[in-house]
């Protein structure tokens, strides 16, 4: 290899979600993983416009201003059907859980998420992810 690069898996992760949630996202995958952030459901949605092809994961906050996650998931349920799209909710309300899983969601996990439960959450799509 030239230049000492690696073949590491990098996957491009798309995250919507607030400021000081998005901190502590990226301080668990920010080095195993790229991240484009979105700050609302609009900003993903464009974000998926762009990077949709390179995209290899989406997370996904429920409750967002501007456009929701729930609406947000089903427009890029649309034009994708395969991209995981891990869902965020403070609520531990099987109504959440179900809204989301019926708006396209692969995945729904309880605030506050943890190192454990996001890295596992993304080594079960990305077997080839090391952390």
């Amino acid at each position: 290899m030239e230049g000492g690069q690696t073949n590491e898996f990098r996957p491009l992760i798309l995250v919507a979600e607030d400021d000081s949630n998005f901190k502590l996202i990226k301080a668990i995958i920010g080095k195993k993983c790229d991240i484009q952030w979105a700050k609302n459901g609009e900003e993903i949605v464009a974000l998926f416009k762009e990077y949709g092809k390179e995209a290899k994961a989406i997370l996904m906050d429920i409750k967002m201003p501007v456009m929701n996650g729930l609406d947000a998931t089903k427009i890029i349920r649309e034009e994708n059907k395969e991209i995981p799209i891990i869902m965020q909710t403070a609520y531990a309300f099987s109504s959440d859980k179900e809204n989301a899983m019926n708006a396209g969601a692969s995945e729904v996990l309880v605030k506050p998420i943890t190192l454990s439960i996001l890295r596992g959450t993304l080594t079960k799509y990305f077997p080839e992810l090391v952390w």
